[in-house]
């Protein structure tokens, strides 16, 4: 399991969502932009821990949890994911889609 998720990888994963966890207090009581903005930010940065593991530190099961956690963590917070991607022509399962590489 080391050499699948090297201890650098799961550590800038965690200040990733830490950063994005962190961003989220109040998030239901703004504009749908500000929403996807946050999102945009923490899939951007995930992008970004991807590339430096060789662009391939999420697999499949990674990258479905990861969008899993995204869209948990925003109910958590009040946001309807589910009204929000619709009111945008989006799926449920689209929201990351835009920015999404990994």
């Amino acid at each position: 399991m080391a050499v699948l998720f090297p201890e650098a990888l799961l550590m800038a994963t965690d200040e990733v969502l830490d950063a994005f966890e962190q961003a989220l207090p109040g998030i239901s009581e703004v504009a749908d932009e500000r929403v996807f903005a946050a999102v945009e930010r923490v899939v951007l940065a995930l992008n970004a821990v991807n590339e430096a593991n060789g662009g391939a530190a999420f697999e499949t099961d990674e990258r479905e949890t990861l969008c899993a956690y995204i869209d948990e963590a925003l109910t958590e917070h009040g946001v309807d994911v589910v009204a929000l991607t619709a009111r945008h022509g989006l799926g449920q399962y689209q929201l990351t889609d835009r920015w999404r590489d990994w």
